[in-house]
C-alpha cells in the first residue's frame, strides 16, 4: 500500500480542488490520501463525491497552533467534523486570517511591493485564506522566484518583515479538542526549519503527555539526520512515524507520494480513531 496523510486543495492553499486532487492521488498510485486542508474540512464532501475506486480517503485538516512563540502545524485525522468545541475552535482560527492577510499586505506595502487584497483574493479562489496567497503574489509580482523563497526573514518567515501574527491554538489544548472529537494527532514537519523556528524537544514531549499520536518524520523539509534523530526521538516518547507529501499541486514542487506512511501506521492510526472513518472509493465521477 502507498499511503500519503498530509495534503492540500483548494478548500485551503492547494492549487487542485478536492476532486482534482482525488484523481491525481489515484493517478499517482496511492492506495490511502489524507485532505489536511488548514483549519477547514470544507473540502471533504467534494473529496468523497469524487473518489475513484479503489483510493481511499482519510479525512482530516491541518490545525494551526502555537507553543511559546512558535508557529507549529498539527495534523488531525478521523474526528467529528462537527463536534462543537473543535468546530468553534476552527472557525476562530480561520476568522483571524483575513485580518491578518491584510495586515500582511500593508506590511509589504511599506516595504514597496504592491501586493492588494484583490490580487491575494483571487488566488486563494474562496479556499481559506493564508501566507502561501501572499507567496504566490510575491512569485506573480516578480519579487522571488519560488513560493519557498518567500518564507524567508526576508519576508513571510515566522517573525519575518512582513510577518503578522494570527489566532493560533495551544498544541496541547488542540490535542485535547481532536481526542474529545475522537480524532488522531500527529505534529506536522515538527522541524522544518525553512519556516522558521522549529518546535524543541521538550515541547515535544509535552505534547506527546498530552496525547500527542505521532510525528511526521518522513517529509521534503527533514534531511536524512533529521529524519534520523525525529524518529529516535519518536521512539523515546512512543510516538507513531508517518512520512506524507504535504501536497499543495503547483504551489510547491513536491509530487503526490514522495513520502508514504508505513501500512501498519496507518492500520494503528485508524484503530485508534472514534470520531470517523475512511472512506472508501467507489468509483465517484
Amino acid at each position: 500500500m502507498r499511503i500519503d496523510l498530509h495534503c492540500h486543495s483548494t478548500a485551503s492553499d492547494g492549487t487542485d480542488t478536492p476532486a482534482e486532487l482525488m484523481r491525481a492521488a489515484a493517478g499517482a498510485g496511492l492506495d490511502v490520501v489524507a485532505l489536511t486542508d488548514h483549519d477547514t474540512t470544507r473540502g471533504h464532501a467534494e473529496a468523497r463525491a469524487a473518489l475513484p475506486e479503489g483510493l481511499t480517503l482519510v479525512p482530516g485538516a491541518e490545525l494551526s497552533c502555537r507553543t511559546d512563540g512558535v508557529s507549529l502545524h498539527l495534523l488531525a485525522y478521523l474526528f467529528d467534523p462537527e463536534e462543537p468545541a473543535l468546530l468553534a475552535e476552527r472557525e476562530l482560527v480561520r476568522d483571524d486570517r483575513v485580518p491578518r492577510a491584510h495586515a500582511m499586505i500593508a506590511k509589504l506595502n511599506a516595504l514597496g511591493v504592491p501586493v492588494g487584497w484583490e490580487q491575494v483574493e483571487r488566488i486563494a479562489a474562496g479556499g481559506t485564506v493564508g501566507r502561501p496567497h501572499l507567496a504566490s503574489a510575491l512569485v506573480e509580482l516578480g519579487v522571488v522566484p519560488t513560493v519557498s523563497d518567500a518564507f524567508t526573514p526576508e519576508w513571510l518567515a515566522d517573525g519575518g518583515r512582513a510577518f503578522v501574527d494570527k489566532h493560533e491554538t495551544d498544541p496541547v489544548e488542540a490535542i485535547r479538542l481532536v481526542k474529545s472529537a475522537g480524532g488522531v494527532t500527529v505534529l506536522a514537519h515538527p522541524a522544518a526549519a525553512k519556516r522558521g523556528r522549529t518546535v524543541p524537544p521538550d515541547a515535544i514531549a509535552a505534547m506527546a503527555a498530552a496525547g500527542l499520536d505521532g510525528l511526521e518524520v518522513d517529509h521534503t523539509e527533514h534531511d536524512q539526520d533529521t529524519r534520523t534523530r525525529l524518529r529516535g526521538l519518536a521512539g523515546d516518547l512512543d510516538l507513531l512515524v508517518t512520512g506524507s507529501s504535504d501536497y499543495h499541486g503547483t504551489r510547491k514542487t513536491v509530487a503526490l507520494g514522495e513520502n508514504t506512511t508505513d501500512p501498519e501506521v496507518y492500520g494503528e492510526i485508524i484503530r485508534r480513531a472514534t470520531g470517523a472513518f475512511p472512506v472508501p472509493g467507489t468509483g465517484g465521477a
